[in-house]
């Protein structure tokens, strides 16, 4: 009993009423300028489709699909989702499972404008009849009170009047369950057709789908900013604060206090620029560092103790964004994990700048303790992916008793 009366609680379901109401107004103004009184069957019949083709013609206005979307949004669907307007309303709302699905773009094809056109008919005839039923039982209810005053031919009424009697009174839930009823399903009916006709086109769901793409790769390259930034300054710092307590020699010390600021310093700095984009920060975000900065990576490697032989050939200044950027952070993962892993050994850095590629070349000496065989944790793998998302190509793993990381990114 309580979950058939749960709907009644609801306040959607007042908002579905009355957005439905609204739209049968429509039939009701055609009927007054028609006439109604003495009006046949036929003339009803004429009065409810009437409206119909006025329908049609307003929906071939492009901004009609876009305000009845936010109509329905705000009465068949009410919510946060109705009340605040997310990045992806223009397009297709509910495309990622979120919201009503209902789009609140304007038409963009003859198609929508169709489905919008029989929307405003699905409401039209849905409000009108819906309408009638409400203010026939209302005033049927009224007339079990004994509460009318008008004459039983005057009073508008198609049911049938029962006599007079102070009885008539215990039937009164009957039209009001009746009218809760059809008040529900009508809601229900509305929503349902709402999904289907306002709900956004295959177009549209393919522009929800690729911004959702694009957010979710830009949250991925974020995750990687982070994780090679952060992971790289606190590589060294654990590294530089380890020799340095190990070698219990002031000058050192002051030398691994002064590269584990600097390289904190980096990572803030870059730390702050990650959480201007996610902030959307209006101010202007610091440029991301390129490999024109590659000396900083091979000079916090050598603060530690790693012997870096390193040789920068071509023009590194003249590489295109894109590539310099990534292939910074691919260096700085690739010295990281360096540092990580193997300590502070002797290890090989070649950058090479040909006429179309990019060439990355890391090794290391492989640590005495541990030979490893796999593929490397989160770090290298970023590595592979990035090399993959600039059409180049990426390996990390032992060759010939070192550890190799080789990356090729074509320049175009």
């Amino acid at each position: 009993m309580i979950r058939l009366l749960r709907p009644l609680t609801r306040a959607v379901t007042y908002t579905r009423w009355l957005h439905l109401l609204v739209g049968g107004l429509v039939v009701l103004a055609v009927a007054t300028v028609h006439g109604i009184e003495d009006a046949t069957a036929r003339d009803w019949v004429v009065i409810t489709l009437l409206p119909v083709p006025l329908m049609a013609a307003v929906a071939l206005v492009p901004a009609m699909r876009r305000a009845e979307g936010l109509q329905a949004r705000l009465m068949l669907f009410p919510g946060a989702h109705a009340r605040e307007a997310r990045s992806g309303d223009e397009g297709a709302d509910g495309a990622d499972g979120e919201g009503p699905g209902i789009s609140v773009a304007p038409s963009a094809s003859w198609r929508d404008r169709g489905r919008t056109a029989l929307w405003l008919v699905v409401r039209l005839e849905l409000g009108w009849g819906l309408g009638v039923a409400s203010v026939q039982l209302i005033g049927y209810a009224l007339t079990l009170l004994g509460t009318t005053s008008e004459a039983p031919d005057h009073d508008g009424l198609f049911l049938p009047r029962p006599g007079q009697g102070a009885w008539n009174a215990l039937f009164l839930p009957l039209p009001l369950i009746v009218l809760s009823a059809l008040v529900v399903a009508a809601g229900g009916l509305a929503a349902a057709a709402a999904r289907s006709l306002l709900g956004p086109s295959p177009t549209e769901r393919l522009a929800a789908l690729e911004e959702r793409t694009e957010q979710l790769l830009e949250r991925n390259r974020i995750a990687r900013e982070l994780h090679d930034s952060i992971g790289h300054a606190l590589t060294v710092a654990v590294v530089q604060a380890g020799a340095a307590r190990a070698a219990a020699d002031a000058d050192f010390t002051d030398r691994a206090l002064e590269a584990i600021e600097e390289t904190g310093r980096d990572a803030l700095e870059d730390l702050e620029r990650v959480l201007r984009v996610l902030r959307e920060d209006a101010g202007p975000a610091r440029r991301r560092p390129t490999l024109a900065a590659a000396d900083r990576l091979l000079e916090s490697a050598r603060t530690v103790g790693a012997e870096v032989d390193a040789v920068v050939s071509g023009p590194v200044d003249e590489l295109p964004g894109p590539v310099s950027r990534e292939g910074y952070r691919m260096l700085q993962e690739a010295l990281t994990n360096v540092l990580r892993h193997a300590g502070p050994v002797p290890v090989r850095v070649r950058v090479a700048v040909s006429g179309s590629a990019l060439t990355l070349d890391v090794r290391n000496a492989l640590p005495r303790q541990a030979a490893p065989t796999g593929r490397g944790g989160s770090g290298l793998r970023g590595i592979r992916e990035r090399a993959v998302l600039l059409g180049g190509r990426a390996s990390t793993g032992p060759e010939d008793g070192e550890w190799r990381v080789h990356a090729e990114l074509p320049l175009r």
